[in-house]
């Protein structure tokens, strides 16, 4: 999902990265979309809502839990997002999916476990797993961006 970026409000002392380099912005709405690939729509945005709630990113949060409720996510999972270690409500293929996500998020000085790797590969194919390394790294790029400029949320109301 990409929001009309008009619809925010953003701290008036920060660079309008997207006014002042819409080269960069639109290549990475691009890069975005090709990142997502055949990606089922409801794990992409759970995986763009979890990256973003562990970098910390207000505006990104947001934007995704409306696109994964818009790709029919339901709100008992969204809510127990941050805690989807502890719950049965998200299956092995998510679970692995989710994992994957938080360790390239975190990235460790010796990088992704294989253990965490492995999990994944056994359950995605090599062009959904590639697909979904993209969008945890799109979703990275976006949560710096906006929280380096302190983007705020979308100014319509849920």
């Amino acid at each position: 999902m990409t929001a009309d970026m008009s619809d925010t409000t953003q701290d008036r002392d920060r660079v309008d990265v997207m006014a002042a380099a819409p080269a960069a912005y639109h290549a990475m709405v691009a890069f975005q979309q090709a990142a997502g690939g055949e990606l089922d729509a409801r794990l992409a945005e759970l995986v763009r809502v979890r990256v973003s709630q562990i970098n910390g990113c207000a505006f990104c949060v947001d934007l995704h839990t409306r696109a994964a409720r818009e790709a029919g996510e339901s709100e008992q999972r969204l809510h127990l997002l941050a805690a989807w270690r502890e719950t049965a409500l998200f299956r092995p293929a998510e679970r692995a999916a989710l994992s994957l996500a938080e360790a390239v998020t975190r990235l460790p000085a010796a990088g992704v476990p294989d253990a965490v790797y492995a999990e994944a590969a056994a359950w995605f194919d090599e062009s959904d797993l590639a697909h979904l390394l993209w969008t945890i790294a799109a979703v990275n790029v976006w949560n710096r961006v906006a929280v380096s400029t302190r983007m705020g949320l979308l100014t319509q109301p849920v």
